[in-house]
């Protein structure tokens, strides 16, 4: 076996690794999430620390700090997946349409894109998310529409460089509609890039998110959700109650690294010669 070939096997291991785990965790997450029940409040019980009635303590309100912290990230989760499949829905279509119309057509969804990223994407989610009214739907479109751009330049720059291979040129002169090209020599091709860019968009979306809800603009102050317990946690830390936010936040970071990590796992596996690039 040859250097190349050991290598290969060595990095597609690693990479099947890395999406088992990252997997695993996301399915014990909504497992948990769907299997306890709803944190109730419990005056009696205000800012304990960890103990083994409470594993990460209670909050403000006597609330299991570990329950809201699962079903918060379950939470971020969902909304993640959501947000990002509709910005990978609308930039799959935007950059196959500015790649097989070209033209003015091109032009304008590139003018688009770059006038999306001329604003911060906080300061655009945050004018989104205000103009809609705060809540679940403002936070889902809000990253939704300022997400969609990343995708729409990877697909333009792919589906261009298919446009010019040797089958679809073939495929144009015997007639075939632009629409039957796209549907069969070009989604098949750019289905690898799309699935690692989707999954790569969900560590961005959770994110956002959670600053959407920290400053107000999320969901509602009772709805477990990472950016909320974090607000909440903020007036009681000076007086040591570091495990109102430690919890959600090292959640967070673990839900954040877990799908970085399955979007490189899908890259290694599924574009090997890139990912050496």
């Amino acid at each position: 076996m040859s250097a190349a070939a050991t290598t290969w096997r060595s990095r597609r291991g690693q990479a099947l690794l890395l999406a088992g785990v990252s997997i695993a965790f996301c399915l014990l997450v909504v497992a948990l999430a769907l299997a306890l029940p709803e944190a109730t409040v419990s005056l009696d019980e205000t800012r304990r620390p960890p103990s083994a009635a409470h594993l990460f303590g209670t909050d403000q309100l006597g609330r299991d700090v570990a329950v809201r912290t699962v079903q918060a990230l379950a939470r971020s989760l969902a909304v993640g997946v959501l947000a990002s499949s509709i910005a990978a829905v609308i930039g799959v279509s935007a950059g196959l349409l500015a790649a097989m119309a070209g033209g003015w057509v091109d032009a304008g969804v590139t003018w688009a894109v770059d006038a999306l990223y001329s604003i911060p994407h906080l300061v655009l989610m945050i004018l989104i998310a205000f103009a809609l009214g705060g809540g679940t739907d403002a936070v889902i479109w809000s990253v939704a529409v300022s997400h969609w751009g990343t995708m729409t330049r990877l697909m333009r720059a792919e589906a261009g460089q298919l446009r010019d291979a040797l089958f679809v040129r073939a495929s144009v002169r015997l007639g075939r509609s632009p629409l039957w090209i796209a549907r069969r020599h070009i989604l098949p091709h750019l289905l690898p890039q799309f699935l690692t860019g989707l999954v790569l968009l969900f560590p961005h979306a959770i994110l956002h998110e959670s600053a959407l809800s920290f400053i107000g603009l999320g969901f509602s102050p009772h709805v477990p959700s990472v950016g909320v317990m974090l607000a909440e946690a903020m007036p009681h830390l000076p007086a040591g109650a570091w495990w109102m936010m430690a919890p959600p936040g090292l959640g967070l970071l673990a839900l954040v690294l877990s799908f970085d990590a399955l979007g490189n796992a899908l890259r290694d596996l599924l574009s090997p010669g890139r990912s050496q690039l």
